[in-house]
Protein backbone atom coordinates (compact mmCIF):
# COMPACT_ATOMS: atom_id res chain seq x y z
CA UNK A 1 0.00 0.00 0.00
CA UNK A 2 1.29 3.36 -0.86
CA UNK A 3 2.49 5.54 1.81
CA UNK A 4 1.08 9.05 2.94
CA UNK A 5 1.59 11.62 4.57
CA UNK A 6 0.09 13.91 6.80
CA UNK A 7 -2.33 16.56 6.05
CA UNK A 8 -3.02 20.42 7.95
CA UNK A 9 -6.86 20.98 9.06
CA UNK A 10 -7.81 24.28 7.25
CA UNK A 11 -10.05 26.59 9.42
CA UNK A 12 -13.28 25.39 7.21
CA UNK A 13 -12.48 21.76 8.45
CA UNK A 14 -11.02 20.24 5.34
CA UNK A 15 -7.66 18.49 5.15
CA UNK A 16 -5.20 19.14 3.11
CA UNK A 17 -1.83 17.12 2.23
CA UNK A 18 1.57 18.84 3.28
CA UNK A 19 2.90 17.90 0.30
CA UNK A 20 0.92 17.93 -3.77
CA UNK A 21 2.41 17.31 -7.30
CA UNK A 22 2.77 20.70 -8.99
CA UNK A 23 1.85 20.68 -12.76
CA UNK A 24 2.67 23.98 -14.26
CA UNK A 25 4.11 23.68 -17.21
CA UNK A 26 3.61 19.70 -17.01
CA UNK A 27 1.61 19.52 -20.53
CA UNK A 28 -0.26 17.26 -22.45
CA UNK A 29 0.31 13.07 -21.98
CA UNK A 30 2.85 14.37 -19.52
CA UNK A 31 0.74 16.05 -16.78
CA UNK A 32 -1.53 12.71 -17.35
CA UNK A 33 1.59 10.00 -16.50
CA UNK A 34 2.78 12.09 -13.86
CA UNK A 35 -0.37 12.72 -11.98
CA UNK A 36 -1.33 8.72 -12.18
CA UNK A 37 2.48 8.28 -11.30
CA UNK A 38 2.31 10.32 -8.28
CA UNK A 39 -1.06 8.79 -6.99
CA UNK A 40 0.79 5.27 -7.51
CA UNK A 41 2.95 6.65 -5.03
CA UNK A 42 0.77 7.95 -2.22
CA UNK A 43 0.16 11.33 -3.75
CA UNK A 44 -3.68 12.83 -2.98
CA UNK A 45 -3.05 16.56 -3.56
CA UNK A 46 -2.81 17.55 -6.88
CA UNK A 47 -2.01 21.28 -7.70
CA UNK A 48 -2.98 23.05 -11.02
CA UNK A 49 -5.31 25.91 -12.98
CA UNK A 50 -7.01 27.04 -15.48
CA UNK A 51 -3.98 29.06 -16.94
CA UNK A 52 -1.68 25.69 -17.01
CA UNK A 53 -4.11 24.47 -19.79
CA UNK A 54 -3.16 20.71 -18.48
CA UNK A 55 -7.07 20.39 -16.57
CA UNK A 56 -8.14 17.92 -19.07
CA UNK A 57 -4.95 15.43 -18.45
CA UNK A 58 -5.26 16.04 -14.44
CA UNK A 59 -8.61 14.67 -14.52
CA UNK A 60 -7.69 11.46 -16.88
CA UNK A 61 -5.57 11.03 -14.98
CA UNK A 62 -7.38 11.06 -11.62
CA UNK A 63 -10.70 9.18 -13.32
CA UNK A 64 -8.11 6.71 -14.70
CA UNK A 65 -6.98 5.90 -10.66
CA UNK A 66 -10.27 5.45 -9.97
CA UNK A 67 -11.78 3.21 -12.14
CA UNK A 68 -9.01 0.93 -11.17
CA UNK A 69 -10.13 1.07 -7.68
CA UNK A 70 -6.62 2.95 -6.77
CA UNK A 71 -8.69 5.82 -4.98
CA UNK A 72 -12.06 7.25 -4.64
CA UNK A 73 -13.10 10.83 -5.64
CA UNK A 74 -13.01 12.11 -1.86
CA UNK A 75 -9.96 10.28 -1.13
CA UNK A 76 -8.45 13.63 -3.54
CA UNK A 77 -7.59 16.67 -2.86
CA UNK A 78 -7.75 18.58 -6.04
CA UNK A 79 -6.63 22.50 -6.18
CA UNK A 80 -7.34 24.68 -9.33
CA UNK A 81 -7.28 28.54 -9.64
CA UNK A 82 -9.25 30.80 -10.92
CA UNK A 83 -7.64 32.64 -14.60
CA UNK A 84 -7.03 36.45 -14.54
CA UNK A 85 -9.06 36.37 -17.25
CA UNK A 86 -12.27 35.44 -15.45
CA UNK A 87 -12.07 37.99 -12.70
CA UNK A 88 -15.04 39.52 -13.75
CA UNK A 89 -17.77 38.41 -10.68
CA UNK A 90 -20.44 37.78 -13.96
CA UNK A 91 -17.57 35.22 -15.28
CA UNK A 92 -16.66 33.12 -12.02
CA UNK A 93 -19.15 30.65 -12.17
CA UNK A 94 -19.33 29.74 -15.62
CA UNK A 95 -15.23 29.51 -15.47
CA UNK A 96 -15.45 27.08 -12.65
CA UNK A 97 -18.26 24.85 -14.21
CA UNK A 98 -15.43 25.14 -17.25
CA UNK A 99 -12.52 23.67 -14.89
CA UNK A 100 -15.05 21.06 -13.68
CA UNK A 101 -16.00 20.32 -16.93
CA UNK A 102 -12.30 19.40 -17.85
CA UNK A 103 -11.58 17.89 -14.97
CA UNK A 104 -14.85 15.32 -15.68
CA UNK A 105 -15.23 15.84 -11.52
CA UNK A 106 -18.33 17.14 -9.65
CA UNK A 107 -16.39 19.46 -7.07
CA UNK A 108 -13.39 20.91 -6.46
CA UNK A 109 -11.68 20.62 -3.39
CA UNK A 110 -9.65 24.09 -3.05
CA UNK A 111 -10.32 26.70 -5.92
CA UNK A 112 -7.80 30.04 -5.78
CA UNK A 113 -7.68 33.44 -7.10
CA UNK A 114 -4.58 32.92 -9.12
CA UNK A 115 -3.41 36.73 -8.69
CA UNK A 116 -4.94 39.68 -7.49
CA UNK A 117 -4.79 41.76 -10.94
CA UNK A 118 -7.03 40.67 -13.56
CA UNK A 119 -7.06 40.48 -17.47
CA UNK A 120 -9.50 41.71 -19.53
CA UNK A 121 -11.49 38.90 -20.87
CA UNK A 122 -11.32 37.66 -24.43
CA UNK A 123 -11.95 34.27 -24.48
CA UNK A 124 -10.89 31.38 -22.59
CA UNK A 125 -8.39 30.63 -25.61
CA UNK A 126 -6.74 33.36 -24.91
CA UNK A 127 -6.02 32.49 -20.94
CA UNK A 128 -3.17 35.20 -20.68
CA UNK A 129 -5.42 38.06 -21.92
CA UNK A 130 -2.35 39.35 -23.58
CA UNK A 131 -1.32 42.76 -22.22
CA UNK A 132 -4.09 44.18 -21.21
CA UNK A 133 -4.85 44.64 -17.26
CA UNK A 134 -8.39 44.75 -15.65
CA UNK A 135 -9.28 47.09 -13.15
CA UNK A 136 -11.73 44.45 -11.43
CA UNK A 137 -11.58 45.16 -7.99
CA UNK A 138 -10.50 41.60 -6.73
CA UNK A 139 -12.81 42.03 -3.40
CA UNK A 140 -15.78 41.68 -6.19
CA UNK A 141 -14.30 38.63 -7.44
CA UNK A 142 -14.12 36.89 -4.01
CA UNK A 143 -17.81 37.55 -3.41
CA UNK A 144 -18.50 36.13 -6.40
CA UNK A 145 -16.10 32.76 -5.56
CA UNK A 146 -18.03 32.70 -2.62
CA UNK A 147 -21.24 31.69 -4.02
CA UNK A 148 -19.37 28.63 -5.67
CA UNK A 149 -19.02 27.06 -2.10
CA UNK A 150 -22.74 27.92 -1.59
CA UNK A 151 -23.56 26.02 -4.84
CA UNK A 152 -21.59 23.37 -3.58
CA UNK A 153 -18.97 23.84 -6.83
CA UNK A 154 -16.23 24.06 -4.96
CA UNK A 155 -15.20 23.16 -1.13
CA UNK A 156 -13.59 25.63 0.14
CA UNK A 157 -11.72 29.25 -1.58
CA UNK A 158 -8.57 30.87 -1.42
CA UNK A 159 -6.00 33.08 -2.50
CA UNK A 160 -3.05 33.30 -4.61
CA UNK A 161 -0.01 35.20 -5.06
CA UNK A 162 -1.30 38.40 -2.54
CA UNK A 163 0.69 40.33 0.00
CA UNK A 164 -0.62 40.49 4.24
CA UNK A 165 -2.10 43.79 3.44
CA UNK A 166 -4.49 42.12 0.31
CA UNK A 167 -5.68 39.41 2.12
CA UNK A 168 -6.00 41.45 5.12
CA UNK A 169 -8.16 43.81 3.08
CA UNK A 170 -9.80 40.02 2.22
CA UNK A 171 -10.63 39.09 5.59
CA UNK A 172 -12.17 42.22 6.67
CA UNK A 173 -14.07 42.19 3.49
CA UNK A 174 -15.39 38.49 3.24
CA UNK A 175 -18.35 35.89 4.25
CA UNK A 176 -16.37 33.31 3.33
CA UNK A 177 -12.64 33.32 4.81
CA UNK A 178 -9.71 32.48 2.29
CA UNK A 179 -8.33 28.97 3.82
CA UNK A 180 -4.69 29.19 1.71
CA UNK A 181 -3.06 31.51 -0.06
CA UNK A 182 -0.57 29.79 -2.23
CA UNK A 183 3.10 32.05 -3.01
CA UNK A 184 6.25 31.55 -4.47
CA UNK A 185 8.18 29.64 -1.37
CA UNK A 186 11.75 28.44 -0.97
CA UNK A 187 14.79 28.70 0.83
CA UNK A 188 16.11 32.02 -1.02
CA UNK A 189 12.48 33.37 -0.49
CA UNK A 190 11.29 32.13 2.41
CA UNK A 191 7.95 34.03 3.11
CA UNK A 192 8.83 33.90 6.87
CA UNK A 193 6.93 36.90 7.80
CA UNK A 194 3.92 36.39 5.58
CA UNK A 195 3.94 32.75 7.13
CA UNK A 196 3.44 33.92 10.97
CA UNK A 197 0.69 36.56 9.18
CA UNK A 198 -0.80 34.14 8.08
CA UNK A 199 -0.58 31.69 11.20
CA UNK A 200 -2.36 34.26 13.26
CA UNK A 201 -5.19 34.41 10.53
CA UNK A 202 -5.88 30.58 9.93
CA UNK A 203 -4.45 30.67 6.72
CA UNK A 204 -2.05 28.45 5.42
CA UNK A 205 0.51 29.04 3.00
CA UNK A 206 1.71 27.16 -0.02
CA UNK A 207 4.80 27.72 -1.46
CA UNK A 208 4.95 26.99 -5.10
CA UNK A 209 8.41 26.83 -6.72
CA UNK A 210 9.66 25.44 -3.84
CA UNK A 211 13.00 24.43 -5.10
CA UNK A 212 13.31 26.92 -7.12
CA UNK A 213 13.17 25.11 -10.59
CA UNK A 214 16.87 23.69 -10.31
CA UNK A 215 19.32 24.34 -12.91
CA UNK A 216 21.77 21.47 -12.57
CA UNK A 217 24.21 22.41 -15.41
CA UNK A 218 24.36 25.66 -13.40
CA UNK A 219 25.02 23.93 -9.63
CA UNK A 220 21.83 26.70 -9.34
CA UNK A 221 20.40 27.39 -6.89
CA UNK A 222 23.07 27.28 -3.97
CA UNK A 223 20.35 25.88 -1.42
CA UNK A 224 20.75 22.45 -3.39
CA UNK A 225 24.23 22.82 -4.53
CA UNK A 226 26.68 24.41 -2.50
CA UNK A 227 28.90 22.30 -0.08
CA UNK A 228 26.74 23.45 2.88
CA UNK A 229 23.43 22.46 1.36
CA UNK A 230 25.70 19.32 0.09
CA UNK A 231 27.10 18.37 3.37
CA UNK A 232 23.82 19.38 5.33
CA UNK A 233 22.14 16.64 3.17
CA UNK A 234 24.85 14.00 3.54
CA UNK A 235 24.50 14.38 7.41
CA UNK A 236 20.71 13.40 7.45
CA UNK A 237 21.08 11.00 4.83
CA UNK A 238 19.23 12.71 2.70
CA UNK A 239 19.32 14.63 -0.55
CA UNK A 240 19.10 18.52 -1.04
CA UNK A 241 15.93 18.67 -2.08
CA UNK A 242 14.25 16.94 -0.09
CA UNK A 243 16.12 18.68 3.22
CA UNK A 244 14.93 21.89 1.13
CA UNK A 245 11.01 20.66 1.70
CA UNK A 246 11.76 19.82 5.18
CA UNK A 247 12.44 23.17 5.99
CA UNK A 248 9.32 24.88 4.17
CA UNK A 249 6.92 22.18 6.37
CA UNK A 250 8.51 22.89 9.44
CA UNK A 251 8.34 26.56 8.50
CA UNK A 252 4.55 25.86 8.24
CA UNK A 253 4.18 25.36 4.39
CA UNK A 254 2.76 22.94 2.75
CA UNK A 255 5.11 22.22 -0.52
CA UNK A 256 4.06 21.62 -4.30
CA UNK A 257 7.30 20.34 -5.72
CA UNK A 258 6.68 19.94 -9.64
CA UNK A 259 8.23 16.94 -11.62
CA UNK A 260 7.88 15.17 -14.34
CA UNK A 261 10.29 11.94 -13.17
CA UNK A 262 8.32 9.41 -11.15
CA UNK A 263 11.69 8.99 -8.92
CA UNK A 264 11.98 12.55 -8.62
CA UNK A 265 8.22 12.46 -7.51
CA UNK A 266 8.93 9.84 -5.32
CA UNK A 267 12.14 11.70 -3.84
CA UNK A 268 9.83 15.00 -2.78
CA UNK A 269 7.44 12.53 -1.48
CA UNK A 270 9.80 11.33 1.31
CA UNK A 271 9.82 14.11 3.90
CA UNK A 272 8.56 12.88 7.01
CA UNK A 273 10.29 10.48 8.92
CA UNK A 274 13.33 12.94 9.39
CA UNK A 275 13.27 16.65 11.59
CA UNK A 276 15.75 19.38 11.18
CA UNK A 277 17.29 20.35 14.51
CA UNK A 278 17.20 24.15 15.21
CA UNK A 279 20.74 24.62 14.11
CA UNK A 280 19.99 23.15 10.87
CA UNK A 281 16.83 25.34 10.46
CA UNK A 282 18.99 28.81 10.92
CA UNK A 283 21.41 27.13 8.70
CA UNK A 284 18.66 27.10 5.78
CA UNK A 285 17.74 30.45 6.62
CA UNK A 286 20.68 31.72 5.97
CA UNK A 287 19.80 31.31 1.94
CA UNK A 288 16.96 33.69 2.03
CA UNK A 289 17.79 36.70 -0.11
CA UNK A 290 14.33 37.53 -0.49
CA UNK A 291 14.74 37.97 -4.34
CA UNK A 292 11.62 36.50 -6.57
CA UNK A 293 12.44 33.93 -9.20
CA UNK A 294 9.07 34.86 -10.74
CA UNK A 295 8.60 38.78 -9.99
CA UNK A 296 5.44 39.66 -12.51
CA UNK A 297 7.18 42.76 -13.82
CA UNK A 298 4.31 43.08 -16.62
CA UNK A 299 2.02 43.83 -14.26
CA UNK A 300 3.61 45.75 -11.63
CA UNK A 301 2.46 49.20 -12.60
CA UNK A 302 -1.59 47.89 -11.64
CA UNK A 303 -2.91 48.98 -8.56
CA UNK A 304 -3.29 45.91 -6.91
CA UNK A 305 0.32 44.77 -7.88
CA UNK A 306 0.86 42.87 -4.68
CA UNK A 307 5.00 43.12 -4.67
CA UNK A 308 5.69 46.21 -3.87
CA UNK A 309 5.06 45.36 -0.16
CA UNK A 310 7.60 43.77 2.10
CA UNK A 311 5.52 40.65 2.60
Amino acid sequence: MAKLVPCVKLSNGQEMPLVGLGTWRSCQNEAEQAVKDAIDLGYRHIDTAFAYDNEHEVGRAIKAKIAEGKIKREDMFVVTKLAGIHHDPQLVENACRKSLSNFSLDYIDLYLMHFPVGLVYQGDDNVHGGSQLSDTDYLDTWKAMEKLVDLGLVKGIGLSNFNAEQTERVLQNCRIRPLVNQVECHPALNQKKLIEFSRKRQIVITAYAPLARPKPDQQWPAFLYDPTSQELAKRYGRTPAQICLRYLIQLGCVVIPKSLKKSRIAENFDCFDFELSPEDMKIMDCYHTGIRLIPYTAMSHHKYFPFNSEF
